[in-house]
């Protein structure tokens, strides 16, 4: 008599989530998948993701650096300086997420962690606490220029390479979003008279008849 085939048992189904879990990295950092329909050659590919991700750290401390900004400014111009940072903070946002999917696109992991940021940008760290409005501006601006001669170094090397998507981005997006921030800010340390111009000629008073 044949045997009855075991009746398979149906896996258990639950709404309990199923908590941390870890699991090996699918890749690596500083790696590039190998195969990709870009007409990019592996190496194009790993030297430009390198060097977006120095960008991106630049950037998203960049992006802190003025939100802190935001939250910590003091003095007669709190009001225009508290929203013109918040703007800049907004529009640092969207070139932190272009410059981080253009290294995914390119196969590539982009960095993402705080302390991963920090241990890679080339701007200098601030303190935790407040500093005059000159300070912070000079901060921003010196960020700034960190950033606006990598745009041109990376701007080129991508030209010089082939690899156009990157160069649009980097120019005609991080490069030319820092050139017109940096004008904002830096008209700020100007010092100019705000109620009687220097130099004004003096006219002599009328003498009452």
């Amino acid at each position: 008599m044949a045997k009855r085939p075991a009746s398979s048992v149906p896996a258990k189904v639950s709404a309990q989530p199923r908590l941390h879990q870890r699991a090996p990295e699918i890749q690596a950092y500083g790696t590039v998948t190998q195969l990709l329909p870009l007409q990019l050659e592996e190496p194009v590919r790993l030297e430009m993701t390198e060097q977006l991700n120095q960008l991106l750290a630049d950037s998203m401390t960049l992006r802190d650096l003025y939100k802190k900004s935001h939250w910590q400014v003091a003095g007669p111009t709190f009001y225009q300086l508290h929203l013109l940072y918040d703007k800049h903070f907004d529009e640092q946002v969207e070139l932190v997420d272009a410059i981080a999917e253009r290294i995914q696109l390119l196969g590539g992991v982009s960095l993402a962690m705080a302390h991963d940021v920090a241990e890679t940008t080339q701007i200098e760290r601030p303190p935790r606490g407040r500093e005059e409005v000159p300070v912070q501006i000079s901060r921003l601006l010196d960020a700034h220029q960190i950033i606006i001669a990598s745009c041109r170094e990376l701007g080129k090397r991508a030209s010089t390479l082939g690899d156009d998507g990157t160069n649009d981005l980097v120019i005609s997006e991080v490069l030319r979003t820092n050139e017109l921030q940096q004008w904002f800010i830096n008209e700020h340390l100007v010092n100019v008279p705000l109620v009687k111009a220097e130099g004004e000629p003096s006219f002599p008073q009328r003498r009452r008849a």
